[in-house]
Order: C-alpha cells, then structure tokens, then sequence
C-alpha cells in the first residue's frame, strides 16, 4: 500500500532532515523546476514522456498505460537500483502525484523499499509556495546595502552569512547578478525555481532579529521580487558602501572574470552600446574585443553605471544613510559586522 504525505507532513519530515525527495518526472521537467533538494530519477525521459502523452491523447488510455509499461519494465532494474542506492528515508513525486509516483512506490513496495508519495505532487507544492509568498511578511529588522556597482555587495553578504547572520542573497536565488552582464557566468533561474528557493531563504530565517540583502531593482534576470519584499527593502535601514575606484574594478574582474567569457561580454555589451557616447563605446568595444577587460570595466563604470546608479541614489535622504567609506573590501566587511552586531546587541539589551 502507498503510503501518501502532504507537503505539511513533507515539510515536518524536512526540518529533522530525515527524507530525501524523489523527482521522478522527466529532465525537462526536473529542469524547469522542483522542489529544491530533490533528486531527479525519471520514470520516462523526455521522448518516451512526449510518446506515452500523445498516445493518451490521441489513442486511448490503455493504450497509454501499455507503452507506459512496456518502457517501465525495460529499466526498471536500473531504475529501482538508482532508487535504493539513495540513503535513508525517501519519498517520490510527480506532477500532481498520479501515475508515475503511484507507479514507482507501488514497485518499490513489492521489493521491500519503502518510499512515501507527496500528495498532489509539484502542482501541490507549487500552489504552496504561491499561497506562502502571497501572505508573506519580514518581520525581522533589515539592513539593506547599497553602493556603486563592483563596491563588493554580494561578497559582503557571503562573509556575513558565514559569520552566522541572517543574510537573503537575492543574485545567488536568481541566479544572476541584476546587471546587463549579471548572467555571464552564472545561470538564471525561472521565478519558479526564484520563489521557491527564496520561501527557503526566509523560512530558515524567520525566528533572526535582522536580515541583511543588497538593494536590488524589482527584476533580478527572468525573476521579479514579490511585493513584501520590494517594501522591506525601502523600509529597510540603508548602508551605503564607497570603494575606491580601483578596488571597484578589481573586484569586477574577479567576480566576473570576462577572460573566461568574452563572447558572452562582448554580446551583453552590444545591448547597451547605443546608450554610451559613440567613441567611449567604440573603445570599449574594441578593448573587449582585444582582452583589454579592465580598461573596459573602467569605461563602463565611469561613463554608465556610476551615472545611472548616483541618479537613482538621490531618491534616498542622505540623512538616513550610514556611509562606509573603506579602503578595501575587508575593511567594508568588518564594517557592516560591526554596525549589524552592534544594533543586535542593543536588540538583545532593550
């Protein structure tokens, strides 16, 4: 007998970190978005999804279910190995938690490998998310950062998660760093996969006195912020981060390393070429085109994104900025600890 769960029970289950989620969907499938930490072991690759689907449609039912199992039978000795290679408890899913989940457990079951079935599959947990991110609330106290672009933001977030505070790193969930480049390097998520790997960020953190994230804009590559995020952030104490020039360009080149892409930069590049001055533009083209990224990084920081950037920090009172003026990116790091420990401190005090 199938034993079924819902995703309340999945979600329990999961805190103690006693089940390991079973995606057995097609890759396209797997690919276009799960439940984030599942393990993908298909029940049908793609083209024998495509080949049992159209007979469902186009034949019958049965005539379905027949080719659906011929193709099972075939691989299942592959298939149920796979599966009972996986360690400790398990649970497998589907779309909506027919077929192919109630097939595989059923098989499983009669060898004496027991999994458990997500009632209603990805659809279920996807409607889940949705309903979660719709009602949605930070209460926790957020510090948001800001700066001229290269001036280490994601670093800074990245050195205060591993020192134990409450970090959301917008880019990393979207796979994309929010620039015309943010995708050089990098892969970006759909918003499915964006919102349910964000609901994971803010579940973890939920019980932190203070978030810290950086100040995105509305859309981060294919994902758009959900509305309670987008208020947290403009009521969120700002700190405003100011590198040298120099350290801006170096650490763009160490975050982006266009040398291992330059077909990519020179391509992100050319869709905003015709915003630049034409010579400034012929030049840096010219300097990607010949490997000369730091000069380029350097002419598109001082005639593009530090414009476009100070025209968009005069919406914010300076008098409710906290500056950091550093020398480097370390001392910018010690920095944002320091004024984040010290207003935890007097949250813990008052």
């Amino acid at each position: 007998m199938v034993h079924d769960i819902t995703i309340e029970e999945w979600l329990a289950l999961r805190e103690k970190g006693e089940l390991t989620l079973i995606d057995v969907r097609s890759p396209s499938e797997f690919e276009e978005a799960t439940i984030p930490g599942s393990v993908n072991v298909p029940l049908f690759d793609d083209a024998e999804r495509a080949e049992v689907g159209t007979l469902y449609k186009k034949t019958s039912i049965q005539a379905a279910k027949d080719r659906g199992l011929e193709i099972v039978s075939a691989k299942l000795p592959s298939f149920m190995r796979t599966i009972a290679a996986i360690p400790g408890k398990k649970a497998v899913f589907c779309w909506r938690g027919g077929m192919r989940s109630r097939t595989t457990a059923t098989l499983l079951s009669l060898l004496d490998i027991r999994v458990a079935r997500i009632t209603g599959g990805y659809r279920a947990y996807r409607k889940w998310v949705v309903d979660m991110l719709e009602t949605f609330e930070i209460t926790s106290d957020a510090y948001v950062l800001h700066g001229l672009t290269g001036t280490g933001k994601t670093a800074i977030l990245q050195a205060m998660k591993e020192r134990g505070i409450g970090v959301i790193d917008l880019e990393q969930l979207a796979g994309h760093r929010g620039s015309i480049f943010g995708e050089i390097g990098m892969r970006a998520h759909n918003q499915k996969t964006f919102e349910s790997l964000l609901l994971d960020e803010l579940l973890r953190l939920r019980n932190e006195p203070f978030v810290v994230f950086e100040a995105e804009s509305k859309r981060i590559g294919k994902a758009t912020l959900p509305e309670f995020l987008v208020r947290k952030k403009e009521e969120g104490a700002p700190i405003w981060i100011e590198l040298p020039f120099e350290e801006r360009v170096k650490r763009i080149m160490q975050d982006y390393r266009p040398w291992e892409h330059p077909e990519q930069s020179l391509e992100a590049f050319r869709k905003i070429k015709s915003r630049l001055h034409t010579p400034i533009a012929a030049e840096i083209e010219v300097c990607l085109q010949e490997g000369a990224f730091e000069r380029a990084v350097a002419l598109l920081l001082e005639h593009y994104y530090d414009p476009r950037y100070v025209f968009t920090a005069t919406r914010y009172d300076e008098a409710e900025r906290t500056v950091i003026r550093a020398n480097s990116l370390e001392e910018a790091i010690e920095s944002v600890e320091s004024i984040v420990r010290d207003r935890q401190k007097k949250h813990l005090n008052a």
